[in-house]
């Protein structure tokens, strides 16, 4: 999950997709000649900035059941079942948010949360976690999760992410009159719309500038898992198991979850650089809850 993770990828394609439609529609454009109206730029830049990070958040559980195919717990079959069902009852319930769903889905050792609202997320965890685990570090795990939902993570990422789609659609479309205007010197007062200049730059920037906004994103996930394992230190009323359940996953092949939900899973599997990754190394986090733990 050291890559761009498909959050900022979905919402990365709407706002391209409803940037183009809405350019062809003639909404969204600088202004005639050699006018640039900021303003109302700026207004087009917000309405599809926080269009596809908001779409991305409101499909994220049913997106995450059907790429994983997680089947959730609604009757528990098995004493396994029963006692995830049990333990992130009560692990909610110290967290003060509401029951979430349960799943469980087959694959690797891992695990995720997701879910647009805090009192209706999603936790689940994967075969070869279980089966790799004992119930203690599974717990933890559990507890991790359950932070990220009572942190309102989701939503703060979503937050982050329409900020920075909007300055990438802003910027774009200023590069964009720039390059049609001033280097191309399509700036004639007679004509309608902006030049072909501007559609290609516009377009080019969007995704280079979305590359480089997706650096930020990445930034602010790594610290929400450092939150969320302290999150399952107070959970569990100490920090050990979620240490022992990092030092052990450390020494597995990870799960990769589909990238829609790579951000908020556990563990990672791969991926580009450190720069674009979503999860701080194992070590940090590990040296992260015992420095907590040795605080008086």
């Amino acid at each position: 999950m050291k890559r761009i993770v498909l959050f900022i990828a979905t919402n990365l394609a709407v706002m391209l997709v409803l940037s183009i439609v809405l350019s062809l529609l003639g909404i969204g454009r600088p202004g005639s000649g050699s006018t640039l109206q900021l303003g109302s730029l700026l207004a087009f830049s917000l309405v599809v900035g926080f269009t596809g990070a908001i779409f991305s958040l409101l499909i994220s559980k049913p997106m995450a059941k059907w790429s994983t195919g997680a089947r959730v717990i609604a009757t528990p079959s098995s004493s396994t079942e029963l006692w995830l069902v049990n333990t992130v009852k009560t692990l909610s319930e110290r967290a003060g948010i509401a029951m979430p769903e349960v799943a469980i889905y087959d694959g690797e050792p891992n695990a995720f949360a997701t879910g647009a609202f805090k009192n209706s997320a999603l936790v689940a965890v994967s075969t070869g976690l279980l089966a790799n685990m004992n119930r203690d570090e599974v717990e933890a795990v559990l507890g991790h999760e359950v932070a990220h939902v009572a942190n309102g993570d989701m939503v703060t990422m979503t937050l982050i992410q329409g900020v920075v789609n909007t300055f990438v659609v802003f910027l774009a479309r200023v590069v964009g009159f720039f390059v049609d205007n001033v280097l191309l010197k399509n700036n004639d007062s007679e004509r309608r719309g902006p030049g072909i200049g501007y559609m290609v730059t516009v377009f080019v920037c969007e995704i280079i500038f979305g590359l480089a906004a997706s650096l930020i994103v990445a930034w602010f996930s790594r610290q929400r898992e450092f939150r969320a394992d302290a999150g399952s230190a107070r959970l569990l009323g100490s920090s050990v198991p979620m240490q022992h359940a990092l030092a052990r996953l450390n020494g597995m092949e990870p799960g990769a979850l589909p990238q829609s939900i790579a951000a908020a899973g556990i563990t990672a599997a791969g991926g580009w650089t450190a720069l674009f990754s979503t999860h701080p190394p194992f070590e940090q986090r590990i040296a992260a809850l015992r420095s907590v733990q040795s605080q008086p």
